[in-house]
């Protein structure tokens, strides 16, 4: 029996807990060396060994060692493949191998937030010691007696296993319920490289490059430019990087597509790779399509369990005081390669794609030590079939092919986004609209999905309950996209984000090399290229524009002066007919804001009734972050028909706020419908 459900995009905040621990496991490949490691799927001679000392405690498996400050719980050192540290350390906070967070508290005079390096701990315990794996334990509890510690009980723990070439990192934030109040904005784990050793950076198949130094972003050879992140090379120690941008933000992907990123230290005799691996996004926050930062310059590679990029404060996670909450961020794989074929480096990243599919493959993992990892055996799934009903398309429900579809917290369509307290899993569903959610935690949730090509959120009528071993099918389940009545025009396609408009070519000042032909998007500056273009504003009239080529991809500000003004767009339509006393419905789905707010005038709003607008809206900052999309808002418009003309129509849309450059949206898709029961105008729809 087929169920509905359905609603608008909603954002929602979230929250959460801390352990950490760090595991080595993964063969190398037979064509890759791990230093002195046996051949692939051999076991180390002697299994893993224990060294606790006084301030440090070394792990060693005969392919890698690890060293841990005691009790601290702080990395600092990596040694693999005959180097003494791949790490950076120099005994400060911001080095090594580190997690930190961004907290703050009702009441506090930290606006910002504070930051806590390193999150110290003040015990050290082995949790078990063979020769198959040892776990160790480095835990700190809640200080109410100093009001910068944070509010929390966290457990960092290390674990090494035996004949692996890397090491797992995971934590547990712990929050009992007679703990005061918290939020945190941004939680990580982060690792900073050997800067004599790793020169080249992989994040994708095709975001690799060679990268300048860390002091090249430092005057005299480098010049700050619109924010802080974002620094003009002009003097850097190495001439190709000359003229270049540097910004970390330029590197940023989707937690669906952030499976492996990393560095090579390609000038060395047998090139090592260093590399993030995330077998899961489950503990993430904001869902598959959240985009957070990944390995930038330093050399440092990052995990963002939990940020507010291209999002928000909305991303923000409260956790009140007397409330309850523990959340397991992890594990992630560090991953240790090396290849003798010198200057290889395409196949140091092949080996590590090979590693990560086999990191995905046996998740959830079965050695690790915390009773809140559950096992495969104490998780359930959730199948079922996804069709769309849309009668304007299609007289028969369609299957929503490519949705994803997903279990996160109970909450409104769409508030998955914005999520980040609690557990999120996701699939894709195949071509029938059939999809498996496996091994997911025992629990109560929604489930969610969104269609690419169509408008709107899904959300199943009923909650879910997983419970350990259980596999739930849930049949059919329909989805009812917003739909008043027929398409008349439409721009751009409903995927929540702008990738298919105009994007232009960069001012050559502010050029990364890397996008010159490839994901544009990316290129500093480009917010200042629409003043350029469009002296006297955009106008895109349907039937003859091409949304590819004339819809520049952010509503930006205009700088006149030493002031920013707001920008208007203008879509030019025709009618053949109108329905006076019939109601048009414009919708129009924001693929990113910043601190916006529209006004939507129809046929120039001289009549009574013309002029829409919106509340303020958005915080994610997605087009000084280089991303080309944050997360979604949709804006429906009724249109009363006497407000339309037959033959030529107006439709001009204001981004009002106007106080710097970064202030504006970035369209999704933008359609106008007739009234219910008209038939379509014979107008074409925009390309």
């Amino acid at each position: 029996m087929a169920r509905a459900g359905g609603g608008a995009t909603t954002v929602m905040a979230a929250r959460w807990s801390l352990i950490l621990l760090v595991a080595v496991g993964a063969s190398c490949a037979p064509d890759l060396a791990a230093g002195a490691a046996p051949p692939a799927g051999a076991a180390a001679p002697g299994g893993v060994t224990l060294r606790a000392g006084l301030r440090q405690v070394v792990v060693d498996n005969g392919v890698v060692q690890v060293t841990v400050s005691r009790p601290q719980g702080h990395i600092t050192g990596v040694r693999y493949n005959g180097e003494r540290n791949l790490l950076q350390y120099a005994g400060g906070e911001n080095s090594g191998g580190y997690w930190d967070v961004v907290w703050n508290y009702p009441g506090s005079d930290q606006p910002r937030g504070m930051i806590d390096i390193k999150l110290d701990s003040t015990e050290f315990r082995v949790v078990s010691s063979s020769q198959e794996q040892v776990e160790l334990s480095f835990r700190s509890t809640y200080n109410p007696a100093s009001p910068n510690s944070v509010r929390l009980d966290i457990d960092k723990r290390l674990v090494m296993l035996k004949g692996s070439s890397g090491f797992y990192c995971y934590a547990i934030f712990d929050h009992p319920s007679n703990f005061p109040s918290l939020n945190i904005s941004e939680a990580r784990l982060a690792f900073k490289l050997n800067t004599n050793k790793f020169n080249y950076m992989a994040v994708s198949d095709d975001i690799q490059r060679y990268m300048p130094m860390a002091t090249d972003r430092d005057a005299p050879r480098g010049e700050p430019l619109a924010y802080k992140e974002a620094v003009l090379l002009v003097n850097p120690q190495e001439p190709q990087f000359k003229g270049e941008v540097d910004d970390k933000y330029q590197y940023s992907l989707d937690n669906k597509d952030n499976v492996v990123h990393g560095w090579i230290s390609s000038s060395h005799p047998n090139p090592m790779g260093f590399w993030v691996i995330t077998p899961s996004n489950e503990f993430k926050s904001g869902g598959p399509t959240k985009r957070e930062l990944t390995s930038h310059v330093g050399p440092t590679s990052l995990v963002m369990f939990m940020g507010t990029h291209y999002v928000g404060k909305d991303m923000v996670v409260n956790v009140a005081g007397g409330e309850y909450w523990k959340k397991v961020l992890g594990p992630v794989f560090i991953y240790l390669n090396s290849s003798p074929k010198r200057g290889d480096l395409r196949a140091l990243w092949g080996d590590a794609k090979s590693q990560a599919q086999a990191e995905v493959s046996k998740w959830p993992y079965r050695f690790l030590g915390s009773p809140d990892f559950p096992m495969a055996g104490e998780r359930g799934s959730v199948a079922g079939r996804l069709m769309v009903r849309d009668r304007y398309m299609s007289n028969g429900d369609m299957p929503a092919a490519t949705a994803y579809v997903g279990l996160a917290a109970p909450g409104l369509p769409g508030s998955w986004t914005t999520e980040s307290k609690n557990y999120q899993f996701w699939t894709r569903a195949g071509s029938f609209g059939r999809f498996t959610i496996g091994n997911v935690r025992a629990g109560v949730y929604n489930l969610y999905a969104w269609v690419p090509g169509f408008l709107g959120d899904y959300m199943y009528t009923f909650s879910v309950t997983i419970t350990p071993g259980r596999a739930i099918d849930l049949g059919d389940l329909v989805f009812e996209p917003p739909r008043s009545g027929p398409t008349l025009w439409e721009i751009g396609v409903p995927d929540r984000t702008a990738a298919e408009f105009f994007i232009p070519d960069v001012d050559p000042k502010y050029v990364n090399r890397l996008f010159l032909t490839k994901d544009k998007y990316r290129q500093y500056g480009l917010w200042e290229r629409y003043a350029d273009l469009y002296p006297n504003d955009l106008v895109f009239t349907v039937g003859q524009s091409n949304y590819s080529e004339d819809w520049f991809f952010a509503h930006v500000t205009r700088k006149q002066g030493n002031v920013y003004v707001p920008t208007t767009r203008q879509i030019r339509f025709n009618l053949d007919r109108v329905v006076a006393d019939g109601t048009y419905t414009l919708r129009i789905a924001i693929a990113a804001a910043h601190m916006s707010r529209l006004q939507v005038h129809v046929n120039g709003g001289a009549r009574r009734g013309g002029v829409f607008t919106t509340p303020e809206f958005g915080d994610g900052n997605a087009i000084a972050r280089h991303g080309i999309h944050g997360v979604q808002w949709s804006f429906e418009f009724a249109i009363s028909g006497y407000l339309m003309s037959e033959g030529e129509n107006t439709i001009s849309v204001t981004q009002t706020r106007a106080f710097d450059e970064f202030m504006g949206v970035m369209y999704d898709y933008i359609r106008l419908e007739g009234p219910s029961g008209s038939v379509r105008d014979p107008t074409r729809g925009a390309r």
